[in-house]
């Protein structure tokens, strides 16, 4: 089902301060980012533990790694001007939310994206948190040919 619909809106003034800064996107997104990266730490912890006991896991994501991975993905243009890391953690879930909505990725592409990304051992929290920033910069980048230049 296709759902880009919700965006006409959007897409007639479409700019990146727009997604970026859309307060309903970000709803949607922090549904979205927290399901697939749990799935994507379920599916991780589940192939790499020695016990091959299945783990199923959910959680969420913290404002400060989907922050940092804006940056480090130098998607800080979508932002408010002066936004905090709430701000900036916003527009990650706005950008995450317009992707799946325009039906550029899914949700199992984004869950792929993100636990091919994932390494070490993440069941220590400083590693969990060091890699969970860089599969969320992964998956911004694989996102940045969808979204607009201006």
């Amino acid at each position: 089902m296709t759902f880009n619909f919700l965006l006409d809106d959007l897409n007639q003034h479409l700019s990146r301060k727009t997604i970026g800064t859309d307060k309903g996107l970000a709803k949607l997104g922090d549904s979205i980012i927290n399901l697939t990266y749990s799935m994507a730490k379920s599916i991780y912890l589940t192939r790499d533990n020695s016990n091959n006991r299945t783990i199923r896991t959910g959680l969420k994501v913290s404002k400060k790694i989907l922050a940092e991975a804006l940056k480090n993905a130098d998607l800080k243009p979508f932002a408010k001007n002066r936004g905090d890391a709430h701000d900036m953690a916003d527009t990650v879930e706005a950008i995450v939310a317009y992707v799946w909505l325009s039906n550029k990725m899914s949700l199992d592409e984004i869950i792929e994206v993100l636990w091919k990304s994932l390494s070490g051992d993440i069941s220590i929290r400083n590693q969990e948190i060091e890699t969970a920033t860089k599969a969320f910069t992964t998956l911004l980048n694989t996102m940045k040919i969808f979204l607009p230049e201006q």
